[in-house]
């Protein structure tokens, strides 16, 4: 079945909808940041992309033992700029992701060294398997991203609550 659609083309496609991905996450990281943040807001984007995975049921996609490796590795380092570049703050009670001005600079970045690398390897390794690899890249950098996200909210949270259940002292 894809074996019949030009491999330029699907290069194409997959680059287009990769522009189309990366100006949609920055366009929801700019609305979310205008609403308290919440543990479900945190996990559910690594549990939705999961869902990609069912792309390996297809030989076309399969990635070999080293690539799996190599991917998750990249993703793994990218992981370390978002990370970085994600802080909450605490406004009126309510835990906010904190507005970073680097972060649609670091994200249009990672997205043109993505590009890039696709464009360059696609002349070497096959566009099926060049899709798995970006797919595992992708999810070995948002998934360490959100963890770290999570253990940070999740840090907040609970000195928030240990500031409310304190009791106040009077001071002589």
């Amino acid at each position: 079945m894809f074996d019949q659609i030009p491999s330029q083309w699907i290069v194409i496609g997959s680059t287009i909808m990769a522009v189309v991905m990366g100006t949609l996450v920055m366009t929801v990281r700019a609305k979310s940041a205008k609403k308290p943040a919440s543990v479900k807001k945190i996990i559910l984007p690594p549990l939705f992309m999961s869902t990609g995975a069912f792309m390996f049921v297809f030989e076309y996609f399969r990635v070999p033992p080293l690539q799996i490796l190599e991917s998750i590795g990249v993703g793994l380092l990218f992981s370390t700029v978002l990370i970085w570049t994600s802080r909450f703050e605490v406004k009126n009670g309510d835990i906010y992701l904190k507005q970073s001005k680097a972060f649609v600079f670091i994200l249009i970045g990672l997205l043109g060294v993505r590009l890039i690398g696709k464009i360059i390897l696609s002349s070497s390794i096959d566009v099926g398997e060049l899709s798995g690899m970006f797919w595992l890249l992708a999810f070995g950098m948002i998934v360490p991203w959100r963890i770290a996200m999570l253990l940070q909210y999740k840090k907040l949270e609970k000195t928030i609550q240990n500031k409310s259940t304190q009791k106040p002292t009077l001071s002589s």
